[in-house]
């Protein structure tokens, strides 16, 4: 006598995903901040994944401090607390550092939503971004691209690990460089961020 088995069809219900975990928008497709499964899965919190972490915070500073006290401020607007920036529909991407040029971030376009002007130099430290289909290469080239076609002058990344620095400019001019020595961050300004953290007593394994 055959006996029937009974298939029984298990059914996962798809997780909705909060939009504060979303980071930017890239393509239309979302890209959430690193850790968000573990927000999901409720062993961090927003906030822990979303701070930077104090190697971030302390290059982040050195980075502004130099910004802050060569630029002409009547020049430029420097922002920070990952500035976003609106490319197109479909596209927000978001930067630890922006500098503007007044003349082209205007009074008139500073609002509650995102600049839709591209910046002079974006500046980028480590990668933020949760990457499930992209290599982090393959992310930074993908961003660093969209935001110079956009017009942007200059895109720094900052990596920690493996202490690197890239800089790209437009006409496919990009740079990889240690972080050990000078690099330019705008109109003729120089920093070295391994020299700061070096001067600072900050040992990195």
């Amino acid at each position: 006598m055959l006996v029937e088995k009974k298939i029984v069809r298990s059914h996962k219900k798809k997780v909705k995903i909060p939009t504060s975990l979303i980071y930017e928008i890239m393509d239309g497709k979302p890209i959430y901040y690193k850790g968000y499964r573990d927000v999901l899965n409720q062993t961090k919190t927003i906030e822990e994944i979303m701070a930077c972490s104090g190697l971030q915070g302390i290059i982040i500073s050195y980075v502004l401090r130099i910004l802050f006290t060569k630029l002409d401020e009547k020049k430029y607007h420097i922002f920070t607390n990952e500035i976003g920036v609106h490319i197109e529909h479909k596209n927000n991407l978001a930067s630890d550092i922006g500098i503007y040029d007044k003349k082209i971030l205007t009074p008139d376009k500073i609002t509650v939503n995102y600049p839709d002007v591209p910046a002079n130099v974006f500046v980028e430290v480590d990668i933020k971004a949760d990457l499930e289909d992209m290599t982090e290469t393959g992310y930074i080239k993908k961003k660093t691209q969209k935001l110079l076609d956009f017009g942007v002058e200059k895109v720094i990344w900052i990596l920690s690990n493996p202490k690197q620095i890239i800089i790209a400019t437009p006409g496919g001019k990009w740079e990889l460089l240690d972080w050990n020595i000078d690099a330019e961050l705008m109109d003729g300004h120089l920093f070295n961020v391994g020299k700061y953290l070096e001067n600072e007593e900050i040992a990195l394994e």
